[in-house]
């Protein structure tokens, strides 16, 4: 096997998971700021980068040390009222992304090829339905692993743009920061929209799973001696997969403000509109380029939220889990799944207004967010929980402060709502 195999099998759930952190919902909320802000948004990729990779790290540790997921590690060492409303809040939001998104993939292939959207919504919501529930995790890993290239998208856009570099780099560094409610609503958003609950449960799930379906691989604390290269490989997997997610970030921010905020076009409310917004500013294959992003990262996203919505309930309440699992063994487990994907297909045809939905997706979401990575953490440090294997400081210093930048986000949003 070659060096670049090696390193592409190494890959897995932190890809995967910094991937779909890029949904069309992100894609919203990032061209959103581009349109209203131009580059004075960049700094905050900058910002969020560390504090995603050290919680999500933290996430795919426990996962990996317990041979289980973060629910179950959850339920095991909190009360499970406490537990199961966190678990709820979750499965909520959930389902609200899972309409805009759902909504989005139809919106973009209209865009693209014409047609009724509701069918293309209903084709992709069904069509992720079937492949996790009849196909097996090691043979679907790979097709998600796949659609991660989608998000190349983004970055080609922004080469078929004209963009003043050296603008771009001072203000990413240098950011003329402005002292309005509104602007940090704006910053609240991308760390919101980055550092989201749903990816802490399926990354330390994928974890879990993998340890089930690799032969060779023990849950840590019954196989110390597999620690060194467990640890090595999930820290390639996790700054690789926020990494990638992190630069698609920036060059959707870059492209909105390039093309849309230098036009005066401010009022994006979603990845359509901006995909739609780029066509007579610049250019058809600009266009395709960001219309087909969405339909692909879109693909993603569907599972990883659907799937970490019934990993959190099924650890919680003991159902038998695991997308290797036959249908048939874990009922419960992949209802979940279908439920979730189906309920946010119908809810993305109702007359709600989605731009409603997504903020108190992203109010639940925050109020969730730093509550939970509390509790990680303190899970992350406890010998009962971790063995030898808890954190070490560099990752105790990430994880602390994505939680303040958390728990000061929600903050912002709450002060700013009233």
């Amino acid at each position: 096997m070659s060096n670049k195999q090696a390193w592409w099998k190494r890959l897995g759930a932190g890809l995967i998971t910094g991937a779909a952190d890029d949904d069309p919902s992100g894609i919203a909320t990032y061209s959103q700021v581009g349109a209203s802000y131009g580059y004075g948004m960049l700094w905050t990729v900058l910002l969020a980068l560390p504090l995603m990779i050290g919680i999500q790290a933290i996430c795919a540790r426990i996962g990996r040390v317990t041979g289980g997921g973060l629910a179950r590690s959850l339920r095991a060492e909190f009360p499970l009222p406490l537990v199961s409303g966190a678990i709820g809040l979750l499965c909520i939001a959930n389902v609200i992304n899972l309409s805009a998104d759902i909504g989005a993939i139809g919106a973009a292939v209209k865009l693209l090829i014409g047609g009724p959207a509701p069918l293309y919504a209903i084709t992709a919501a069904m069509l992720s339905v079937v492949l996790q529930i009849f196909v097996p995790l090691e043979r679907y890993s790979p097709i998600l692993k796949l659609l991660t290239f989608s998000l190349f998208a983004y970055v080609g856009t922004a080469f078929v743009i004209h963009v003043p570099w050296a603008q771009v780099l001072t203000q990413t560094v240098w950011p003329k920061i402005s002292p309005s409610s509104k602007y940090a609503v704006a910053v609240v958003a991308v760390l919101g929209t980055t550092i989201s609950p749903y990816l802490f449960f399926w990354q330390s799930s994928q974890e879990a799973d993998e340890v089930r379906t690799h032969a060779d691989r023990e849950p840590l604390k019954k196989a110390p001696e597999q620690g060194a290269e467990a640890m090595s490989r999930i820290n390639i997997d996790t700054i690789t997969g926020m990494l990638f997610s992190e630069i698609v970030a920036f060059f959707i921010i870059l492209t909105a403000a390039v093309v849309l905020h230098a036009h005066g076009k401010t009022d994006v409310q979603t990845s359509a509109d901006a995909a739609t917004a780029l066509r007579p500013i610049a250019g058809k294959f600009a266009f395709w380029l960001f219309a087909a992003g969405i339909v692909g990262t879109g693909l993603l996203a569907i599972p990883v939220l659907a799937g970490s919505a019934a990993f959190a309930l099924g650890e919680t309440f003991h159902w038998r889990t695991g997308l290797e699992k036959r249908p048939a063994s874990a009922k419960a487990f992949y209802g979940t799944i279908a439920f979730a994907t189906i309920a946010g297909m119908f809810l993305s045809f109702t007359p709600m207004d989605p731009i409603k939905m997504l903020f108190w997706s992203a109010v639940i979401n925050g109020v969730v967010a730093a509550p939970l990575m509390i509790v990680i953490m303190l899970l992350a440090n406890r010998r009962s929980v971790m063995g030898k294997f808890c954190i070490p400081l560099w990752l105790k210093g990430l994880g602390w402060a994505a939680t303040a930048a958390m728990a000061g986000a929600a903050g912002v949003m709450i002060v700013t709502s009233l």
